[in-house]
């Protein structure tokens, strides 16, 4: 290996953190991914930053907490002052290449009214270079199926299961084999791009899956039985777990079933234990059928030669609930919906491997490729680097729980707003959690203590408990201190004096 490395920073949609084979789950395999971590390292307790995509993507691209980036929920603008992974790579001389979609709404300040970017949220990171596009409404994807002869793949209903109603929970086959998926189409866009590069390159891969709507080809469809999915951390029904606290029985019968089965109508609430369990079977199908074309990569960037000078990172960008207290997606404050994978090979340090099992942040990704590229990042980051790990090093000072933050204002219907009387910058919740315990402060709403030890399910709130009193007050403590430490530092931590400008690293 000489010179700069390739970077490959691949991220599969929504795959939750405990599904991997590589730590131990019941049924799921993913050897790909396991391979990857027999080369590098798994980080086994790494946490999204936010939820849903748009806010946790921010904080994946930036660095930076939700509280500092805010991008609150899916159409929130990311301020254009930000420095991101994508700018700083083309700093390092690197043209960050894009195959997929970041959902970045842009700064709509230095836009013109009319401009159609202030139309969606699915924009393009600032930095990046988009080979192949492929946001939600997958239309690039769609017109590649159709050129290889599926000639009614013009909308998402091809999704729906051969010989299926709409709406109908199925494991039947899809139409489009798996090789022709959205994550094939992609792995193969970047494959050929791959086959044109003479220098080293910065690579996103950004996959759909496994994101609803919860359907997949042959043989993943039904390569594992509901039988297999049974394991969910819920309480004994839905009545109990809306009934736990004002913001879970405002939130759970509004989750749309459609969002997760393609044609269905009316709220999640309406499903069983056996929907869910039929779900999850197809959810792990999917997460198989993501991890058969990371092999393809693998195998692409050896045949090439470049397997031995890439760094590859591959993680999500959150989670999904599949099923846990009783209801799916992403969100909220429970640990299923940000949990998230995290394999990070580095060829510089292929003699070492290894599984970290302290708390990482999806904010750390960032500052990792800052810190491996010898990249200044533009503004202050809440992140820090991995790389210690990678050197089999621990890191001087390392955080000692997980925080992440969820924001449920809704901008322009005014539902949360309305239905509890709060202002907007009131409907937001942050977490911290570390081994022993989990504390759930709300704006305005009542908080939530869990004792993760005696409670891994997150059922019995003690923060009512006179008993954990001094235990709730402590652990708020830590997350005002946290949040207090993450205060923006970009200035700062700079002085002017009369030999001119002194700066510290923090």
């Amino acid at each position: 290996m000489t010179g700069r490395p390739n970077i490959l920073l691949i991220t599969a949609d929504q795959w939750r953190g405990d599904c991997l084979s590589a730590t131990g789950h019941a049924c799921v395999k993913t050897p790909n991914v396991d391979a990857l971590a027999a080369e590098g390292f798994l980080f086994a307790r790494h946490y999204a930053g936010a939820a849903p995509c748009s806010p946790a993507r921010a904080t994946l691209y930036t660095g930076l907490y939700q509280m500092n980036h805010r991008v609150c929920r899916n159409g929130s603008p990311l301020d254009a002052r930000f420095d991101n992974l994508a700018l700083a790579a083309r700093r390092a001389g690197y043209d960050p290449t894009l195959f997929g979609y970041t959902d970045t709404a842009p700064d709509p300040r230095g836009l013109d009214a009319n401009d159609p970017h202030l139309t969606t949220y699915e924009g393009l990171l600032p930095g990046f270079t988009a080979r192949q596009l492929l946001p939600e409404h997958e239309k690039q994807w769609l017109s590649w199926l159709r050129s290889r002869g599926h000639a009614e793949a013009y909308t998402r209903d091809i999704h729906v299961p051969i010989g299926v109603r709409p709406g109908e929970i199925s494991s039947g086959p899809t139409a489009y084999s798996k090789d022709e998926t959205q994550t094939a189409f992609l792995a193969g866009e970047f494959i050929r791009w791959l086959g044109e590069q003479d220098t080293p390159w910065f690579a996103h891969i950004s996959f759909l899956r496994p994101h609803p709507p919860f359907s997949a080809p042959s043989p993943y469809n039904d390569l594992f039985s509901p039988a297999d999915a049974l394991n969910f951390a819920r309480a004994e029904n839905h009545e109990t777990e809306q009934r736990s606290h004002p913001y879970l029985s405002y939130a759970m019968p509004r989750v749309a079933k459609g969002s997760f089965i393609h044609g269905a109508t009316g709220p999640v609430n309406d499903w069983q234990t056996s929907d869910f369990a039929a779900i999850r079977a197809i959810y792990y199908g999917m997460i198989a059928e993501v991890d058969a074309q990371l092999g393809r990569i693998w195998n692409a960037l050896k045949e090439a030669g470049a397997w031995d000078n890439t760094l590859v990172i591959f993680t999500s960008d959150h989670a999904e609930m599949a099923g846990d207290h009783w209801t799916l997606g992403k969100g909220g404050f429970f640990d299923g919906s940000y949990h998230i994978p995290l394999v990070i090979r580095d060829p510089k340090s292929v003699t070492r491997c290894g599984v970290v099992e302290r708390f990482t942040s999806a904010a750390d990704i960032f500052p990792t490729l800052c810190d491996r590229l010898t990249i200044e990042p533009a503004n202050g980051l809440d992140g820090q680097s991995l790389l210690p790990f990678l050197k089999q090093e621990e890191p001087e000072t390392w955080r000692k729980a997980a925080f992440w933050e969820f924001d449920f204002r809704d901008i322009t219907a005014q539902e949360p707003e309305t239905h509890f009387g709060l202002h907007s910058n009131e409907c937001n919740l942050a977490v911290i959690r570390d081994d022993r315990f989990k504390y759930v402060h709300f704006a305005a709403l009542p908080p939530l203590l869990f004792d993760l030890k005696t409670d891994p399910m997150e059922l019995n709130n003690l923060a009512s408990d006179p008993t954990y009193l001094s235990i709730r007050l402590s652990y708020a403590e830590k997350l005002l201190s946290m949040r207090a430490r993450h205060l923006d530092q970009t200035l700062a931590l700079t002085e002017l004096t009369d030999k001119g400008p002194v700066r510290r690293r923090p």
